[in-house]
């Protein structure tokens, strides 16, 4: 069995203000991805939830960057709110073209699209969300990688995670700073994807973390682990550190023994 790749990265690369302790100074604007993309395999796009990126902005995105780096694109996040909200009384299918319109321009680079919904949406079965859940899952084109991110408590259920699993959408987990414990890591598509928002991780933290990650990767699924953006630099340290201590599990002893993945 192939095992996974680990997609490790950041949320968003185009901050200045991590020069000098990630970026050299002087390197600004247009080489910074093309940098971050010679020290880690993925970013998670901030600037798309706030506007839809033009195909021009995602060909320049694809040219700085090797064939093997992924970009997740999180949907924009009004187009993405209708798309969801207004599929109880109507189909979705407009707000999905025009979020999907000019994604294929990514190529093989678009590892993933992120849906987040937020706080203020609620899961209200008595008022249709569950059925807006599905008809928005079944209008979204299957050959775009599509993963949930669901922010408020009440969509964490069974039926949730039923129509991710029918759909192939896979759930995103979410650590908070205030999380008492890490969140479970269901399968639901066929990636991992994780969001790991703490202010800072120790060793022990990561060592923790790909203890978890790592039997996902040797049963064949590839796993996109993303740190928070931070004022220092510290979130691509971390993502590097993360990547070496996975390396470390997966040659550790029992390895690649095939056991199943746990949560």
């Amino acid at each position: 069995m192939t095992r996974g790749r680990l997609l490790v990265g950041t949320s968003g690369f185009a901050y200045p203000a991590w020069a000098p302790r990630f970026y050299p100074s002087g390197v600004k604007g247009d080489a910074l991805l093309p940098f971050y993309a010679g020290h880690l395999p993925a970013v998670e796009l901030n600037n798309t939830f706030y506007a839809r990126p033009t195909a021009a902005k995602i060909a320049a995105w694809v040219a700085a960057t090797p064939p093997d780096f992924r970009f997740v694109v999180k949907a924009q996040r009004g187009a993405a709110m209708r798309a969801l909200t207004t599929a109880v009384t109507d189909t979705p299918e407009d707000g999905v073209r025009w979020l999907t319109e000019d994604l294929d321009g990514f190529r093989e680079r678009l590892g993933a699209v992120l849906f987040r919904v937020p706080h203020n949406i609620h899961r209200k079965p008595e008022a249709g969300s569950d059925d807006a859940l599905r008809r928005l899952l079944a209008t979204w084109p299957a050959s775009i990688p599509l993963v949930a991110e669901f922010q408020h408590v009440s969509w964490h259920v069974d039926e949730t995670y039923a129509a991710l699993r029918a759909a192939g959408t896979s759930l995103c987990s979410t650590e908070l700073p205030e999380d008492e414990e890490a969140p479970t890591i269901r399968m639901t598509g066929r990636l991992v994807y994780l969001r790991l928002r703490r202010h800072d991780y120790d060793q022990p933290a990561l060592r923790t973390w790909a203890g978890r990650i790592a039997p996902f990767l040797d049963a064949g699924h590839d796993a996109y682990v993303f740190f928070r953006h931070d004022e220092s630099g510290r979130g691509p340290e971390l993502a590097s550190e993360l990547r070496a201590a996975v390396d470390r599990a997966q040659a550790g002893p029992g390895a690649g023994t095939g056991g199943s993945p746990g949560a």
